[in-house]
């Protein structure tokens, strides 16, 4: 089993006691492959980071990176919200609980709410940026000959993928066909039509034709 004192490619997982925490609270609540999703999303964000000569806090980073997938945890199936602002709340809550400067907190809400909108995330904050440089990495293969092939095996050595395209795309749709009217306008909805039969994306452009006003 991994620890706080993994470190992979000379990025080091942040040793403090709201590090340490996260840790164990994504740990015992979350999959095995979310685990180990979550933490090369923060070792591939950061590598990423320092590639581009970014200043950012690796203690935020590490925290967005490891609550970005929370809400696609079963009790969060029927809360009516996109599964992004539901791990995001989750990790507000945890931060506040533990006394963080609200401005740190915004970051990490904002970083792990726009990790699945691109577009965005890049010209924002570094710790909101690579959350989703990471998540791109590791998902999408964006950026993948960016990193030495010796780094990026060294990050998946510590932190396995085995058959991972297909376990994460099982548990987004998991995660998400039940409340499928979210995925309105993101790329979620790529998921659903892939995988849940009769799944209709809604569209932008019939949504203002059938809005109530006139013209």
């Amino acid at each position: 089993m991994t620890t706080d004192l993994a470190i992979a490619a000379g990025v080091k997982v942040p040793t403090t006691t709201l590090a340490r925490e996260a840790t164990e609270l994504i740990r015992d609540t979350t999959s095995e492959l979310i685990y180990h999703h979550s933490r090369r999303v923060y070792f591939f964000g950061s590598l990423q980071g320092l590639g581009r000569d970014l200043s950012f806090d690796p203690e935020l980073l590490y925290l967005g990176a490891m609550f970005h997938d929370v809400g696609l945890n079963e009790a969060f199936h029927t809360s009516g919200r996109r599964f992004e602002v539901d791990s995001a709340n989750e990790a507000r809550r945890f931060l506040r609980s533990h006394g963080v400067p609200e401005d740190s907190v915004r970051r990490v809400w904002t970083a792990i709410a726009l990790h699945t909108t691109p577009g965005i995330p890049e010209f924002m904050e570094p710790e909101v940026a690579l959350v989703t440089a990471g998540v791109e990495y590791d998902v999408l293969g964006i950026g993948y000959a960016d990193l030495p092939a010796e780094d990026r095996e060294a990050v998946v050595a510590l932190h396995p993928r085995p058959d991972f395209k297909n376990r994460i795309l099982r548990a987004f749709t998991d995660g998400i066909r039940s409340k499928p009217e979210t995925t309105f306008g993101n790329v979620k909805a790529d998921v659903l039509e892939h995988f849940v039969p009769g799944f209709e994306r809604g569209d932008f452009v019939q949504t203002i034709l059938d809005s109530p006003w006139t013209e």
